[in-house]
Formats: structure tokens, C-alpha cells, sequence
């Protein structure tokens, strides 16, 4: 997925309202109507709101009779979590390697580089 693409599916998930209707069509397709009834918005912003989904690759829509159920693309959340997946890798690996590090530094020297807790401070006249 190119990354102008993975851009413009997080964009469109940024919004709180297209998330809630990627989460309701994860259960079943729906229609415009359907997917505009639990919220206080007109049918014709959902409908720009489905837009955004659809140009970002998140949904689609078909034609059934005078029905137009809106379908969830599940393949870009697939690349989506590649995507993911490749950067959670890099830093599981960071980990490793300052575990490693962490591992074999002596004891001492650990001890000494902790900063003291629960000292109490002292006060300084002014």
C-alpha cells in the first residue's frame, strides 16, 4: 500500500464517527439509513462521511435491488497491520538489544546509575 493510502485510511479513521461505522460494519453491511440512525448528524453527512471510508479503501458499496448496503473492505486492514506489524518488530527488537545491554552491565554498576528513591531532600535556607 503506497503511503499515501495508508494515509488517507488513517485519516479517515481519525474521525470518530467513520470509526464507529467501520466497528458496525465489522457485524454486518448497511445501509446509508441504517448506519445514519444513531447519530445526531443528517443522512447526507453520512453519506460524505462514507465518502471518505470509500476513497480511502475502507468500504464499498453495491447495488442489491433499491438497497445500496455499504460492505467492509477487510484487505486493508490486513495491510494496515503489516504496516503496523513491521514497526512493532523494530521496536521489540530495540527491547532485546537493551535487555541484552541492560544484562551485561555488573550489578554495581547498575545500583549506582538508579537514582535514589525515597530520600529525603534537604532543605536548603534561603
Amino acid at each position: 500500500m503506497p503511503a499515501d493510502a495508508l494515509s488517507r485510511v488513517f485519516g479517515a479513521l481519525s474521525d470518530p464517527i467513520r470509526r464507529d461505522m467501520v466497528a458496525r460494519l465489522a457485524d454486518s453491511d448497511a445501509s446509508v439509513n441504517e448506519l445514519a440512525e444513531p447519530y445526531d448528524v443528517t443522512v447526507q453527512a453520512v453519506s460524505k462521511h462514507l465518502k471518505v471510508l470509500e476513497d480511502a479503501g475502507l468500504v464499498s458499496r453495491s447495488r442489491d435491488a433499491q438497497r445500496r448496503p455499504v460492505h467492509l473492505e477487510a484487505e486493508v486492514f490486513d495491510l494496515m497491520t503489516k504496516w503496523i506489524e513491521r514497526y512493532r518488530r523494530q521496536v521489540e527488537e530495540r527491547y532485546r538489544r537493551l535487555d541484552e545491554v541492560l544484562r551485561s552491565v555488573p550489578e554495581d554498576e547498575q545500583q549506582r546509575a538508579r537514582p535514589a528513591r525515597n530520600k529525603p531532600r534537604k532543605e536548603t535556607k534561603r
